[in-house]
């Protein structure tokens, strides 16, 4: 993985190469070298690190991955904002299986940075919420639940919630132990 100001030079190069293809009458190099930039500015935008850990999160491989995303060294230099945010998103989704407080952390870091689309968003702020839920926050994670509610436009997380907010209107079960 390139850095990002890496990708984009390197994209320019690439550019400008096609631009001296066109001038010498190879047009057919310099479609392929347009092509071949794109593909380059796309992965600017679009880490394919994440994309893996995407795809191998879609397959239910959460160490598969989690190996993905480790090969990330220094996401704030090798990532843009919104790609930053989405590998905070998916570290705290990794997490959240293994280490509240870190995975909490995370997911907090990924609202900051900002995701893309709406529903991703409505994603942390439900998995905040059970965070929340888990640490007797409450009010807290009512206040998230509401969020994501907001956020959930399309109604993809609809069951989710409700099955959360019933959590909650029972509230901390109590186990009674028999001697």
């Amino acid at each position: 993985m390139f850095n990002k100001n890496i990708k984009l030079a390197i994209a320019a190069l690439i550019v400008i190469t096609a631009a001296w293809q066109f001038t010498e009458s190879n047009i057919g190099n310099g479609i392929f070298l347009l092509l071949l930039a794109g593909i380059i500015v796309l992965l600017y935008f679009k880490n394919e690190y994440i994309i893996m850990a995407f795809l191998q999160l879609r397959k239910q491989d959460f160490d598969g991955a989690n190996k993905w995303l480790d090969k990330i060294k220094n996401p704030e230099g090798a990532l843009v904002r919104k790609q930053q945010g989405y590998y905070n998103y998916l570290k705290g989704l990794m997490l959240s299986q293994t280490n509240l407080t870190l995975a909490e952390k995370h997911l907090k870091k990924a609202v900051e940075l900002g995701l893309t689309m709406d529903q991703d968003m409505a994603m942390v702020k439900l998995n905040l919420a059970g965070i929340a839920m888990s640490k007797n926050r409450k009010i807290e994670a009512e206040k998230l639940l509401i969020e994501a509610k907001k956020l959930d436009k399309q109604g993809m997380l609809k069951d989710q919630i409700k099955m959360m907010k019933d959590q909650m209107k029972k509230g901390p079960q109590v186990q009674m132990r028999r001697y």
